[in-house]
């Protein structure tokens, strides 16, 4: 199949793919996100359909916790469910992630990456937001450009789907989500092929239904409840080979080599930093000066931030200096 170019930033990239895998939307606006949102609602009152044949019913509430409310008890009525945030409003969002996450529920949030009001508000990107949300069970993905955020969201969707563990897609807030970018777009077709029904299946038929009535959000015991999060473990633990998976699925569709952990630079390198975010191109431009400069260097850029571990494996001996960059 011939590649489809287009030119969009950050925010249309992530809202394409997840409308692909989304049949209802909870959301609210809020800089620098809000894009995402407004061609979700734009392409669905126009009769857009996803990889499922419908229009996706988008829902605005009047805050950002109503969205993710909005989100948890959609996800529980059996509906592949998505939202869009940033800041403080990815904070509203926490009580209802811990419950998504503690029930399963395979959904996205597209967080545009956005600095926290603390002395003073500030619109523009760190990644103080999404770090808030590490404890919450979430797994989380991050893009480093737009052509990233078009291909690890679909990534994320296709991954929670399958593994059963919610994800946090996020990008640098303004840097990623409104830089333009001419970028290949993922036919949907193609994701259809690669998308596990069975696991889709699977969801819908866990989902609250008056036929089948199910008890949950009881109140339990520490035996109890620590039975039940210890029983959670196991998905986690799968979680990144179904990541790595799909990575592999979408390589394979567009040519472009994405892993856990991707190593740019000098097999012998004896400095190296590990980074994710927006600088990372910038960063690989560096490295190759460096390189030009017979000055081995390198730089690790994770993709899901659970998985240090594995990206250490790839670490030269030769590394005699190490720093770590979220955004710059």
């Amino acid at each position: 199949m011939s590649k489809v170019m287009k030119t969009m930033d950050g925010n249309e990239a992530a809202a394409y793919a997840s409308y692909a895998f989304t049949e209802v939307a909870g959301i609210f606006p809020i800089t620098p996100s809000s894009p995402m949102a407004e061609k979700t609602d734009d392409w669905a009152a126009n009769g857009k359909k996803n990889l499922f044949g419908q229009t996706v019913k988008v829902v605005e509430m009047q805050s950002e916790a109503g969205a993710s409310g909005t989100v948890h008890g959609s996800l529980a009525a059996g509906a592949l469910t998505t939202t869009y945030t940033a800041s403080q409003g990815l904070l509203l969002m926490i009580p209802n992630m811990y419950k998504i996450a503690g029930e399963l529920l395979p959904c996205v949030f597209h967080v545009t990456a956005r600095a926290l009001a603390a002395h003073a508000l500030s619109i523009f990107g760190d990644h103080s937001d999404v770090m808030a949300c590490r404890q919450t069970g979430f797994a989380m993905l991050v893009s480093n450009s737009v052509q990233e955020v078009m291909d690890l969201a679909c990534v994320a969707h296709l991954s929670a789907i399958k593994g059963r563990v919610p994800f946090l897609h996020f990008f640098d807030g303004f840097r990623t989500s409104h830089e333009i970018q001419k970028i290949e777009c993922i036919d949907y077709d193609e994701l259809a092929k690669i998308i596990d029904m069975d696991a889709v299946n699977t969801f819908k038929r866990n989902a609250l239904n008056p036929e089948h009535p199910v008890i949950r959000g009881t109140a339990q015991n520490p035996d109890i409840y620590f039975q039940g999060r210890e029983a959670a473990n196991k998905f986690y633990n799968a979680l990144p080979a179904v990541v790595e998976e799909y990575m592999g699925e979408i390589n394979r569709i567009t040519g472009r080599d994405y892993r856990l952990f991707n190593y740019y630079g000098a097999a012998d390198a004896d400095r190296i930093i590990i980074a994710m975010g927006s600088a990372c191109e910038t960063i690989e431009e560096t490295i190759e000066r460096y390189n030009k400069q017979m000055l081995p260097a390198v730089i690790l850029i994770p993709s899901n931030q659970g998985t240090l571990n594995i990206g250490s494996k790839r670490i030269s001996d030769s590394v005699e200096k190490a720093v770590g960059v979220n955004i710059l």
